[in-house]
């Protein structure tokens, strides 16, 4: 049995939940994993042409691939009331920041969707993830939509918070916020489908019972945050519901693709309540 690539992202959270399936700290068999690392966005575009067997992707990118890919059931980011933030260079209003040009990190993600429902038709432009907030504070920009280890750090970086759409989320419907999950490719067929699920969730279990090394492996992809910050954000995104969405993670799911559709922004043709989430047990 040859290699199976998954796409992740550099990320803490990333690198922490594949840290047992990189190292070989967990018995997969035969199978073999091979780890590419790529921006989210990026990932978004090559799981169109279904490039990898097992890849991370935006959950508001899922539509348009789930042709070729199932849900895996494991590998959640979820903002539990936390999530992408929209911050500014100078106190602004909401009405204010609304009508300014916005740096977002990809067109396919998840903070984008949640953006437009929030806020509606918004100029754009696409900046890479990581550039964001300095490009906000260089004053290229004055509103910037950050995801990854920004929402931990934006406050000593000195720029201004003018919404948390995780919270605005929350607030509107009671539900964690769906931002990424794990995908595995349909023409591997279910059995293996199944099998890789499986090695993926037992990755997770096991980074999450003995966290150390997993943390240290984790902290690579940092981008320079210290262990307490490190620690943080890989907790806010690689927890019991990573190991299993639960019935309201799936939920969140089938309504915030459904308000995709209301808005446009999810193709219509998509029957939300007939995905299948590998699994799940559903």
């Amino acid at each position: 049995m040859g290699a199976f690539r998954v796409g992740h992202s550099p990320d803490p959270d990333d690198a922490f939940m594949f840290h047992a399936m990189t190292t070989g700290a967990i018995d997969t068999g035969e199978r073999r994993y091979e780890h590419v690392l790529l921006d989210i966005e990026t990932l978004n575009k090559h799981a169109m042409n279904g490039e990898y067997e097992v890849s991370a992707v935006s959950i508001h990118s899922f539509p348009e691939i789930s042709d070729r890919y199932h849900l895996m059931n494991c590998g959640a980011s979820m903002g539990e009331g936390y999530g992408p933030m929209l911050i500014t260079n100078r106190v602004m209003t909401e009405e204010e920041a609304m009508n300014s040009k916005i740096a977002i990190p990809g067109l396919g993600t998840s903070a984008y969707l949640a953006l437009r429902l929030a806020w509606g038709e918004v100029e754009v432009e696409v900046v890479p993830f990581d550039d964001i907030l300095p490009a906000v504070l260089r004053g290229e920009y004055d509103v910037g939509l950050i995801i990854h280890e920004g929402q931990l750090t934006w406050e000593s970086e000195g720029v201004y918070l003018v919404l948390d759409l995780g919270i605005w989320w929350n607030d509107k419907t009671g539900l964690p916020l769906p931002l990424g999950g794990n995908v595995v490719r349909k023409d591997l067929g279910m059995d293996l489908c199944e099998m890789l699920t499986n090695d993926v969730k037992n990755s997770i279990e096991h980074s999450l019972s003995d966290p150390g090394a997993a943390l240290e492996f984790a902290k690579k992809w940092g981008r320079g945050i210290d262990d307490e910050t490190n620690e943080e954000f890989v907790g806010m995104y690689v927890n019991e519901r990573t190991l299993d969405y639960g019935d309201d993670g799936r939920d969140a799911i089938r309504l915030f693709l459904k308000e995709g559709q209301r808005i446009g922004m999810v193709r219509e043709t998509l029957d939300v309540d007939s995905i299948n989430f590998i699994g799940s047990g559903e």
